[in-house]
């Protein structure tokens, strides 16, 4: 962990604007020239490229990025996580899960004040100095969202039906989901801006996760080596049209912050095309890890925690997403184990080695990587899956469910998704009272906490 910014000067505010999913090759190139409030902050300051957290997911990404923790630190491993060594369903991770101080935490301890307005991972809301509105997991209105609770009457006064997320972003009317992002962003700008202008801060968050939409739906029309992407069409211009958008919010924020604030501008991963999904558990199923009493017929896709398993001859099974998550069933650790301890390691190399060598439907090379928990984080906590995977550099996904027929397909099973994430995220640091050193390399998500902190003194 190291600061972006070097030595610390006089005490300062620091105002960040997050904006989930940000591609830095967007920002820094192709759509540079149209980007004046993010184009000047890079000509004064410092930038460049942010290695995510493994895994490069919002939940634990933006923990990560604010605690200065790894995943396996926290104990979260993605949005679900395993409660215990059972079978059953995961569970969500929400904010009970962090057990570690995040920047805001730091900076009431230190007698100063913070304003955070959207940030994953903050619902329930969790007590600060300062005021909180929770992020995209809240589940509605109706629920205890802000902390103090009594802002949440002043939330409701500015945006009645004030929106957390789209209701699906995985959906086949584009229009729907276009207007349902400019809603959500528009009352999440207008909750965001009044707490700048109302409430005292010295660091002030806000995090935009529509952009994190506008990518999954919307990539394939903008992106010339999606393959479903078509010249003209009618979608080509909405992500152009989001990323100036949020620009001009960042002028409207940096203009009400005041000249001496200093900006951070960061996102906590990137954004990659899709080509398709890997059925995961379909290849263990095939391959003698996974074992069903009933395969569920070809096109009745069924997903795992719906598969009729038969656990004792189970040696493997996994739950999909952008990344794969694999757990053994190992003996004397689940219920009806069978993979003994004394192997176990032999057995998940085995693992490793053959998913890593899943081809694609060319019989292509997909330059899949798979980790294990234990070798990449500083501790492991909670229950890690046995290995993660990302399968052909993240331009395929895992796909959980079963009854494909084959190890891979081209239509996403929780609904229409254009892109997966990418591993290097992005950031911008203005400081008005120092020269910026312009791009830099080698900076990882872990940076940003200590850098804040230390901007604030």
């Amino acid at each position: 962990m190291v600061s972006l910014f070097g030595r610390r000067r006089r005490d300062r505010r620091v105002l960040v604007f997050g904006l989930d999913c940000a591609s830095p090759r967007l920002i820094f190139d192709q759509f540079n020239d149209e980007l004046p409030t993010l184009r000047r902050l890079m000509a004064g300051g410092t930038w460049g490229e942010l290695e995510s957290s493994t895994p490069c997911i919002t939940v634990p990404a933006w923990s990560s990025m604010l605690s200065s923790r790894d995943p396996g630190v926290l104990g979260v491993y993605g949005f679900r996580n395993r409660a215990d060594f059972s079978y059953r369903d995961m569970i969500v991770a929400d904010s009970s899960f962090i057990k570690v101080k995040r920047v805001w935490d730091y900076v009431g301890e230190a007698g100063k004040q913070a304003v955070v307005v959207s940030v994953p991972q903050t619902y329930p809301p969790p007590p600060i100095n300062g005021h909180l509105i929770s992020g995209f997991l809240t589940p509605g209105t109706g629920s205890t969202f802000t902390y103090p609770a009594i802002l949440k009457q002043e939330v409701l006064q500015l945006a009645p039906d004030y929106p957390f997320d789209v209701r699906e972003f995985r959906s086949a009317d584009k229009a729907n989901l276009l207007q349902q992002i400019e809603d959500m962003t528009t009352a999440q700008f207008r909750v965001a801006e009044h707490m700048l202008r109302t409430k005292p801060w010295d660091f002030f968050i806000h995090v935009n996760i529509g952009l994190d939409r506008m990518h999954h739906g919307f990539w394939h029309f903008h992106d010339p080596q999606h393959r479903e992407y078509a010249v003209g069409n009618l979608f080509e211009q909405a992500i152009r049209d989001y990323y100036k958008r949020l620009d001009a919010f960042a002028d409207r924020l940096i203009s009400l912050a005041g000249d001496d604030t200093v900006v951070l501008i960061v996102s906590d991963h990137g954004v990659s095309r899709m080509d398709g999904g890997i059925c995961l558990n379909e290849w263990l199923w095939r391959n003698g890890w996974l074992a069903l009493r009933t395969p569920p017929p070809f096109g009745q896709l069924t997903r795992i925690e719906d598969a009729d398993i038969d656990w004792s001859q189970t040696r493997a099974w996994a739950n999909g997403g952008y990344y794969g998550r694999v757990f053994l069933n190992v003996k004397g650790r689940e219920p009806q184990g069978v993979v003994p301890p004394e192997i176990y390691d032999v057995v998940r190399d085995q693992l490793a080695a053959a998913i890593a060598e899943i081809r694609g439907p060319d019989d292509q090379v997909l330059q899949t990587r798979v980790f294990k928990p234990g070798e990449i984080y500083q501790t492991v906590n909670n229950i890690p899956p046995d290995l993660m995977v990302y399968f052909g550099d993240l331009h395929w996904r895992a796909v959980g469910s079963l009854g494909h027929g084959k190890h891979y397909t081209f239509e996403n099973d929780t609904g229409p998704d254009a892109a997966n994430h990418a591993i290097n995220g992005m950031f911008i640091l203005h400081d008005p009272q120092r020269p910026g050193a312009g791009r830099v390399e080698g900076h990882q998500l872990m940076d940003i906490a200590p850098t804040i902190l230390q901007r604030m003194g």
